[in-house]
């Protein structure tokens, strides 16, 4: 046996967690912003800092900005000393390290300025994506180059975990962000649209949470909480029943996000089954972390790490609990689209991740610095403190997400709504809105004392070099490998994939459920055939073969993916290829950019569910077709104002154009940021043809003549439109510096107008003289 010295890179380790402690101050302060705007709508200071444009960057400074830092930090820190070897390459870590901070850079000056793709958790514009996938193959390549040069032959579990959510972020990201640019401008389109477009975006959403929030973490979990304590983990065989059911049954559960929406109901309660499935792994996972704390229980009280990674712990079992329960569909005809949504992701983001963090923080920099920690009363106060926040936040939001949900639905004695008008909803929830400031306020301070506490630790210190004696492996005989190629498991799903290509004519869900079903005995026999041989098994094999392990772990990422995706692609195609539904106008394209630029889609929905209460609130429900020329869609996932699906021809142009000036002039109570700085902004003319021609590679109908006329037919909507405003304002229309026709307040109007009424039997046509009465009728009649 040969044995040679390691000196880790620990530098790499401290950057990410000093970057991500500061961008966390960052996101976390956001948030604190935008709650204030809901509950005090004047908070929206400057047209660059309305709710709609800030809301994406807390969303993303959060998850990317401090979550991916910490992860970073997390990941190198730990993969050195359980592989015992150094990172691969120094280069390859500081251009990931530098190229990450530049992409959180690139995103904080571009979401404010509207530049947006408009899909949630994945709105940067199509070079940051560019930068993000250069960035990421970065790490991948070191990770699995420091993976092909370890001196420990076994994985440990939380490399498993790290294994995972490089390949299934790789995919996830790659398939979103598949879209066409329009000319040479940071503006995109999505190569999907309507349903499919839906099924993608959460397709990618609930799986961003799982492979970047969740599996990483869970990894940190299994690597510091046994450290921090002391202790084994609980459970090897629970470990690989936690990793296996959820690598494989979370990526099924999207769908959950969009029940009762237009997507096929196939694929709807695909999305609920699994979501309810994944109660087992989770509660696992959940069970395995809080057991390793079996005998150090007594030490939780006086050692503030314990008590981050406890509650940590607790919390990802709540949120895993509540996550399943929200895709039960009866449950999510209440909850969906309302606040307890918003606090269902923030019991997981601030508490599982969050807490996790901090815990890893407070355990890494006395060991990285060679001390102790500063105060322990701090960083006891911070854990008080937060987890006071969190229960304010999530409490409020639970209770307002139940009242909305509720009166939403509420029925009169004569059958009508009791609450016809959506302020009336507003309302009774604005004390709730008032109460979740003061919650994210409170783990905003938390924050803030362990940002002083980690500083004041290091103050003054040089860091702590680490360097090991490891035991270079003698290699071994080339035989195992048979046991991997011909086992049970592998044999079993080569032969199910021979099987389901085989059947490929067959119809899309006659497909779907024959992988589906094939999938889950392969997967199943593989944990079975684990557990059965003990630390002997297959499985203790496999866990010495890093790239057969890489690759039954994407088989097991992808089975669920390709079985969703592809069919209903294909099942789009045709759709698109027979639709009757009209594109857009030029003039209601560009008033769709500027809807989206502004972040309408955070507040709005565009989807009609089939209910009752629905119908009769917004008008007909949503058909798939409606959507099939969305790229991308704006199905929305909050109802902060009320749904827009059916809203063409419900008011006239004055409506409209008033209500964007001063929303409480037409809609009295109204939280909604004004935008009068849209009278001001003109549209980009020149981008028209541009625009048209994307689409039209996309499949859009637009004909040869409709891309090279389209300037000239946005400006003739755009001077019929304006036309019929100046009859209504009277002198004084054309004081501005911006043309009213040239305005994108104008194209946004005919959008607006345009929403609902690709056929015209849905919508009655628009007025277009709109006097102060009728509008007065109009809103009269809506409330």
């Amino acid at each position: 046996m040969k044995s040679t010295k390691v000196v880790y890179d620990d530098r790499i380790a401290r950057w990410f967690m000093g970057a991500s402690v500061g961008w966390g101050l960052v996101g976390m302060l956001v948030g604190v912003v935008v709650a204030l705007q809901l509950a005090f709508w004047q908070a929206n200071a400057a047209p660059w800092l309305t709710f709609g444009r800030l809301r994406p960057l807390h969303t993303n400074a959060v998850i990317f900005a401090f979550v991916g830092n910490m992860l970073f930090a997390g990941v190198y820190h730990s993969t050195q000393r359980l592989l015992k070897t150094r990172m691969a390459s120094d280069k390859l870590s500081l251009f990931h390290f530098w190229g990450w901070q530049a992409i959180i850079v690139a995103a904080a000056i571009t979401l404010p300025l509207g530049i947006t793709q408009g899909k949630e958790y994945a709105e940067l514009a199509w070079p940051i994506d560019v930068g993000i996938a250069l960035v990421w193959v970065a790490f991948a390549v070191n990770f699995f180059w420091t993976l092909a040069r370890r001196n420990e032959k076994h994985l440990y579990v939380a490399i498993w975990f790290y294994i995972a959510t490089i390949i299934t972020i790789t995919v996830l990201h790659v398939v979103n962000s598949l879209a066409l640019p329009v000319g040479a401008s940071l503006t995109s389109y999505p190569i999907f649209s309507g349903v499919q477009d839906a099924l993608v975006q959460w397709w990618y959403g609930h799986n961003a949470v799982a492979f970047f929030l969740t599996t990483p973490i869970l990894g940190i979990m299994y690597y510091y909480l046994p450290k921090a304590a002391g202790r084994p983990v609980f459970s090897y065989r629970l470990s690989i029943i936690h990793f296996w059911g959820l690598v494989f049954i979370y990526i099924w559960a999207g769908p959950h996000h969009l029940l009762y929406t237009a997507l096929p109901e196939w694929v709807q309660t695909l999305g609920m089954v699994f979501s309810l499935m994944l109660w087992a792994p989770s509660w696992g996972g959940m069970l395995n972390g809080l057991l390793t704390l079996r005998g150090a229980w007594d030490r939780v009280r006086k050692d503030p790490v314990l008590k981050f990674f406890a509650a940590g712990v607790t919390f990802y079992g709540m949120a895993t609990f509540e996550g399943p329960l929200l895709s039960i569909k009866a449950v999510s005809s209440l909850g969906h689209y309302t606040d307890w949504i918003i606090g269902h992701v923030h019991s997981g983001a601030l508490g599982w991740n969050g807490f996790m963090a901090a815990g890893m923080f407070y355990y890494l920099v006395p060991r990285l610095y060679g001390t102790k920690l500063h105060s322990k009363a701090a960083a006891n106060a911070h854990f008080y403190v937060g987890t006071i926040g969190i229960l304010l936040y999530v409490v409020s939001m639970w209770v307002s997400g139940i009242t909305q949900g509720l009166m939403w639905r509420a029925e009169a004695e004569d059958g009508g709504l009791l609450y016809p008008s959506f302020i009336e909803t507003i309302d009774a929830i604005r004390p709730m809105y008032w109460a979740r400031l003061v919650g994210g306020t409170m783990y905003f301070a938390g924050f803030v004392v362990l940002a002083w506490n980690l500083v004041m630790t290091i103050r003054g210190r040089a860091p702590k070099v680490t360097e090991v004696e490891v035991v270079v492996p003698e290699p071994e005989p080339v035989k195992p490998w048979k046991d991997i190629v011909f086992s049970g498991p592998v044999v079993l799903t080569t032969v199910i994939c021979v099987v389901v290509g085989s059947i490929a004519w067959l119809d899309a869900i006659a497909s779907t459920f024959m992988i589906l079903v094939a999938s889950v005995v392969a997967v199943g026999g593989a944990v079975l055939l684990a557990l059965s041989r003990e630390n002997r098994g297959w499985h203790r094999v496999l866990e010495g073969r890093s790239l057969i392990f890489t690759g039954l772990t994407t088989a097991a990422v992808l089975i669920g993916g390709v079985a969703e995706i592809l069919p209903t692609v294909a099942l789009g195609a045709h759709d698109r290829a027979t639709s009757e539904m009209e594109p857009y106008t030029p003039l209601e394209l560009h008033g769709r950019d500027v809807y989206i630029s502004e972040g309408c889609y955070t507040c709005h929905s565009q989807m009609i569910r089939p209910f009752t209460w629905e119908s009769s609130r917004y008008g007909a429900a949503s058909d798939p077709e409606e959507s099939v020329w969305d790229h991308p869609f704006q199905w929305g996932s909050k109802r902060t104002g009320p749904d827009l699906a059916r809203e063409g021809g419900r008011y006239p142009h004055l409506w409209h154009y008033e209500h964007m000036i001063d929303p409480r002039a037409t809609s009295p109570g109204s939280i909604m940021p004004a935008y009068a700085h849209l009278r001001t902004t003109a549209v980009e003319w020149d981008m028209t043809q541009a625009k048209l021609g994307t689409m039209q590679m996309l499949g859009v109908p637009y004909s040869n003549a409709e891309v090279l006329g389209g300037e000239q037919d946005a400006r003739a909507q755009a001077a019929s439109i304006a036309t019929a405003l100046r009859a209504d304002l009277g002198d004084g229309a054309d004081g501005e510096e911006v043309a009213l026709e040239d305005s994108q307040l104008v194209a946004l109007v005919s959008y607006l107008q345009r929403l609902g009424r690709n056929r015209s039997e849905w919508q009655p046509e628009p007025e277009e003289d709109g006097g102060a009465l009728q509008v007065a009728a109009r809103e009269e009649e809506a409330r």
